[in-house]
């Protein structure tokens, strides 16, 4: 359906695709993968026409529909949230709009004598938007949305009144309502909650066009790829399977490659040496002239390339006491919307609670109750002694310093380290080389959260609250923040949507209903094998 055929692209200095190939067939579910700046996005521009290609050719098959994705949205007002998305229907949506003009055509007494022309029309584009599924379209985007998580309410207001994020789960509605012949999602996992994501799992496995797609969601990857192409110092490289496949290979084929490289070395050395030993000898002069014409025609094996993966040891933090946050007979409304009535909650210390219930549940509001942001409207909440709170929130990312660079902010917040531990805590949150020197007010949203969360782990509190941390981590940094709080010795209360880190570092499930609060003791895991479901008003 589509094939790239050996393209290349240069982005200023950088080469970003050297006589690289691939191709997507109708039913591959491909994943794209590669570091940060490595040309995923651009690819993707490449295969829409919003960019060209220096060299070489991208071929779309003729009449193929395709719909992308991507988290720059666009402007979005002046129309409700179901009308936006059955807007960006494909074809059904200008049928609908020119049956929208005829029908009012049809009640304009100034056009009374060329009623039956419009008539005559009015009847073709009928059929034809009846053909296309026209009617059932608006129930039809209704169940996109409700699977992604929208009220009626929000379906019918006016869609430029939603935050940044639920306008994009609006963007991807339109995309998913399409049904083009190949999808091409940038991150759709992004900003969805885990019954959204999951919603989006099931619609994505069952969908018979072709996918290609980026996602920092590992678990979310394996069940939907069956086939990840790789972006890599400008080749393109196929691997059939899911991530996790993917990744198994990948380590194989360096292994490989390495002693591979090893054993081409040491025959290397062993010929040089021969050379060098004899090259002044008469006798041997023909054997030498010999192994060195040998050597100029060796193939060199490349090693392989070092992939950098940065870990950073945090301190340990300062002991608390047994019992971390207590809450008392808590009351909490918003308006006429109830959100608890009676709660109790006790954490206690090295407990580490993931927070799981449907959307408008509380999951955020627990939260900020918790750090002291809100505060009931009755009963109490009490944090134990010497508890000391780190606390991450998306709102956070808008108080750094825009004019400060990201080494600066690390520089104000910690006068007293060391440049080099300062470098080195940047480096593991993906700010290397130039990178540190970059204003904060230019960040992309992803970099500010792994400056916020690299400022609060330096020096690390004892409790650490933490509000869907993983946003816009890769997985990379995402797997770097897992391997250092699971070494972490205080308590954590957190609300993720990525079942990965779910699975990895919660040791008791907090299960917001509307009955109240539902315990489980043990983990992520541990909650799905006991109740069935892999998240709230799921079931399986």
């Amino acid at each position: 359906m589509i094939r790239l055929d050996s393209i290349s692209k240069q982005n200023g200095q950088q080469l970003l695709f050297v006589e690289a190939s691939a191709a997507l067939q109708k039913g591959e579910r491909i994943g794209l993968v590669g570091p940060n700046g490595a040309g995923k996005s651009t690819l993707f521009r490449m295969i829409i026409g919003q960019d060209q290609a220096d060299e070489g050719q991208v071929l779309v098959d003729r009449g193929v529909t395709i719909g992308f994705f991507s988290q720059d949205v666009g402007e979005m007002s002046g129309r409700s949230a179901a009308a936006e998305v059955m807007n960006g229907a494909g074809d059904v949506s200008g049928v609908a709009a020119e049956l929208q003009t005829l029908e009012a055509a049809l009640a304009d007494p100034d056009q009374a004598d060329q009623m039956e022309q419009i008539l005559e029309r009015f009847g073709e584009v009928q059929a034809r938007f009846e053909d296309l599924g026209g009617y059932a379209l608006e129930s039809k985007a209704r169940e996109v949305l409700d699977g992604l998580g929208f009220s009626q309410e929000m379906m019918d207001g006016d869609v430029g009144a939603l935050s940044g994020g639920w306008k994009m789960r609006v963007a991807l509605a339109r995309i998913l309502l399409m049904r083009p012949d190949v999808m091409l999602l940038d991150e759709p996992s992004n900003h969805l909650d885990l019954e959204s994501l999951i919603w989006l799992e099931q619609f994505l496995v069952n969908y018979d066009g072709a996918l290609l797609m980026t996602s920092h969601d590992r678990e979310f990857m394996n069940r939907i790829v069956n086939k990840v192409i790789e972006i890599d110092a400008g080749t393109l490289t196929s691997f059939s399977g899911n991530y996790d496949f993917y990744e198994q290979q990948r380590a194989m084929n360096e292994k490989q490659q390495l002693a591979q490289f090893e054993r081409q070395q040491a025959m290397l050395a062993k010929e040089i040496s021969f050379i060098e030993r004899f090259k002044a000898r008469a006798s041997h002069a023909a054997q030498v002239q010999s192994r060195v014409k040998k050597l100029d025609k060796i193939d060199r094996v490349e090693p392989p390339k070092r992939r950098q993966t940065v870990t950073f040891d945090f301190p340990p933090a300062p002991r608390s006491g047994d019992d971390v946050v207590n809450l008392r007979g808590v009351h909490k409304r918003y308006g006429s919307k109830v959100i608890y009535e009676g709660l109790d909650l006790l954490v206690r210390r090295r407990e580490r609670c993931c927070v799981l219930g449907v959307n408008g549940a509380g999951k955020s509001t627990l939260l900020k109750l918790v750090t002291g942001t809100t505060t009931p409207d009755e009963g109490s909440v009490s944090v134990g002694g010497s508890v000391k709170m780190g606390y991450f929130a998306q709102h956070a990312m808008e108080l750094l310093e825009g004019d400060r660079t990201v080494f600066q902010s690390l520089e104000y917040t910690f006068p007293q380290a060391g440049q080099g531990s300062l470098r080195a805590l940047a480096g593991c949150f993906g700010f290397s080389g130039d990178d540190v020197e970059k204003k904060c007010r230019v960040l992309s949203g992803g970099e500010k959260a792994r400056l916020v969360m690299a400022r609060m782990l330096y020096d690390p509190p004892n409790f650490l609250v933490l509000d869907e941390p993983t946003n816009h981590l890769d997985m990379a940094t995402k797997d770097m923040l897992i391997t250092a709080l699971a070494a972490y010795e205080g308590t954590m209360l957190f609300v993720s949507h990525d079942r990965h880190f779910l699975a990895a570092l919660s040791n008791r499930v907090l299960e917001l209903t509307a009955d109240g609060i539902h315990q489980y003791d043990g983990g992520y895991t541990e909650y799905v094998a006991r109740t069935g479901h892999e998240a709230p008003g799921l079931h399986a």
